[in-house]
């Protein structure tokens, strides 16, 4: 009778901390995403009326949605390029290592909110007060945080199909 070689079991303990390190690792590079977010997303154009209050022109309200749409494409490039390069690390291939990219995916997304709306009100400042009837640029912003899913979506995803296209049991963890 043939005996067939034991399932591998999930490593846990070993790969926790190089798990937190990778969640770090990709929930900092969240503050490059949202500054390159706050260089590509457009600003929308506002006329000053009496009180203070600022209506966009015509066609510029749009913006808005531009905004998020940057924002979204930005973070599912990034979790493309995380969930292939955390499938690189072949040592540690597996599902603890995969739940800590798709945390750092959420976490780099909202650090990349909260630093690229950070980044965009710097550079659109107003540093004098309007005139009534002048038009200012306003800062892109994000109003909806349904943007948070892309990164982290992106990133099970991708780690997900090459897991799947694998075909070992083991993931390809033993290089041997």
């Amino acid at each position: 009778m043939t005996r067939r070689p034991a399932r591998p079991r999930v490593v846990v303990k070993a790969d926790l901390l190089p798990a937190v390190s990778l969640l770090s690792l990709i929930g900092i590079a969240g503050i490059p995403l949202g500054w390159v977010w706050s260089l590509l997303a457009p600003p929308e154009r506002v006329r000053v009326f009496d009180g203070g209050q600022l209506v966009p022109l015509q066609l510029e309200s749009w913006h808005r949605f531009d905004g998020l749409a940057v924002f979204a494409l930005i973070g599912m490039a990034a979790g493309v390029v995380t969930g292939v390069a955390v499938w690189m690390l072949r040592e540690r291939r597996g599902p603890v290592i995969m739940i800590a990219a798709v945390l750092g995916g959420l976490l780099a997304a909202w650090l990349g909110t909260q630093m690229g709306v950070a980044f965009a009100n710097g550079a659109y400042a107003v540093t004098t007060t309007p005139a009534v009837g002048d038009v200012i640029e306003r800062a892109p912003r994000l109003e909806s945080m349904s943007v948070l899913v892309a990164q982290p979506l992106a990133t099970a995803l991708v780690y997900g199909v090459l897991a799947g296209w694998n075909g070992r049991e083991d993931l390809g963890r033993r290089l041997g």
